[in-house]
């Protein structure tokens, strides 16, 4: 077997390979880390499903409304133990993290209270649910104010101003973990677990919320463990370890799941309906895998920041950074590059490998954005993906590999179409 002669059927030349395994040499140590906390993490998925007792009744299909589900209810308990909250509400009904997110906005802020963001700008499709670009349905709409502290040039939390912002009238924190289609550092479990001691300190009956999409399972310890009332996230991000096909979940205290719970379904109704349509496997084992896969992405953005740091581009975390999600930013500094990028992701995907990446509008965005992901699952971004909107700096956002061998292809035959374009000097 000479791997060398396979990568050359992929169209990567000796150069890139070289670089690659010269990056490679030195992240022995990084890659050792990153498995240590996935053995933590698969041993504190399998003790909630040995304590929960999930058998093979847990995967029988339920249809209509879906009573008497008991997959569905033992799959939110070991997620409730997982994340060392007293509930959970995780339903292939949520449709994304999006709507994971705005289901957890609307059920606990009413009309009156508001919102604050101490992190500065969400995720760009959440502003068009809190109001900031103007929506049908928005929060704002239904009298739900905002307002947002934004964070220091170095990317601090501007404590000062939080105090400042936090009033009366604030019900609810929203924390993103990470950076989103920002060039600002993601946040470790223990810096959210500082920021929400100050904030409750401030006003103690203030409800925190985590968005905790991509972070899953990259630390030993949740935000929910520092914390939080509420965390929550995509099925078809870390936690559904690229098994999941849709879904989301919603991890807190009793009273905010359970709002939760009837504002996804309806009032009285709540977590008592909701089929499963035969999904709780794909559920289930992709939950059990979520640390390994994750830890697998996670190699894949080490390895991408620590190699295009060497090529010359700023990325965000650098090659030494600690690591509190899966997302590697990098700055490439052209729509060119940014194409180019893109399309040696997609030429590494099994699904689509044939087609080219271009711009375009998506919903929710104000800007062009490209994505690059040829997944068995539409949007998967735990499998291998990266993406980002047509604007300066032209930073892509790279993430996923269900394992570090095909993240690490991905990230090569991304090099490989940038040298071809004259846009990168091996």
């Amino acid at each position: 077997m000479n791997l060398s002669t396979i990568y050359k059927q992929f169209g990567l030349s000796p150069a890139v390979l070289a670089l690659g395994e010269a990056v490679l040499a030195d992240l022995e140590e990084r890659f050792a880390a990153i498995d240590q906390t996935a053995e933590y993490d698969q041993a504190k998925v399998l003790l909630a499903m040995q304590k929960n007792k999930v058998d093979a009744p847990c995967f029988a299909a339920t249809t209509g409304y879906g009573y008497d589900d008991v997959g569905r209810e033992k799959l939110e308990r070991v997620y409730a133990d997982t994340f060392h909250t007293p509930a959970a509400l995780v339903r292939p009904q949520i449709t994304c993290g999006t709507h994971a997110l705005t289901v957890a906005l609307s059920a606990n802020l009413l009309p009156g209270d508001e919102l604050l963001s101490p992190v500065g700008a969400p995720y760009d499709t959440l502003q068009e649910v809190i109001g900031i670009r103007p929506s049908p349905c928005s929060l704002a709409e239904y009298g739900v104010t905002y307002r947002q502290v934004d964070l220091r040039p170095a990317g601090g939390f501007d404590y000062d101003a939080i105090r400042e912002a936090i009033n009366d009238k604030t019900k609810l924190i929203t924390i993103q973990r990470s950076k989103g289609y920002a060039t600002r550092p993601s946040f470790s479990v223990a810096r959210i677990g500082e920021l929400i001691a100050f904030c409750k300190k401030i006003k103690p009956d203030v409800l925190c919320m985590v968005d905790n999409c991509y972070g899953e399972f990259v630390e030993a310890v949740e935000p929910s463990d520092v914390g939080a009332d509420m965390v929550v996230g995509s099925l078809i991000k870390n936690p559904g370890g690229g098994l999941a096909p849709i879904g989301g979940y919603i991890c807190g205290t009793k009273e905010c799941v359970d709002r939760c719970a009837y504002r996804l379904s309806a009032p009285g109704l709540g977590q008592e309906v909701g089929a499963n349509l035969g999904l709780l496997p794909a559920l289930f084992q992709g939950f059990f895998l979520a640390p390994t896969v994750t830890a697998g992405a996670l190699k894949g953005a080490v390895f991408a920041a620590n190699l295009y740091e060497r090529l010359g581009f700023p990325v965000i975390p650098n090659g030494v950074e600690s690591r509190h999600d899966i997302i590697q930013a990098i700055t490439l500094g052209s729509r060119e590059a940014m194409i180019a990028f893109c399309k040696g992701i997609q030429a590494a995907a099994p699904v689509d490998s044939y087609v080219s990446p271009v711009p375009a509008p998506m919903p929710g965005y104000d800007s062009d954005v490209i994505m690059a992901a040829g997944a068995f699952v539409q949007g998967s971004s735990i499998e291998l993906s990266a993406d980002g909107p047509i604007r300066p700096p032209y930073a892509v956002y790279f993430q996923g590999g269900l394992t570090w061998q095909h993240a690490k292809l991905g990230i090569l035959l991304s090099v490989q179409k940038l040298a071809e374009a004259g846009l990168a000097t091996i």
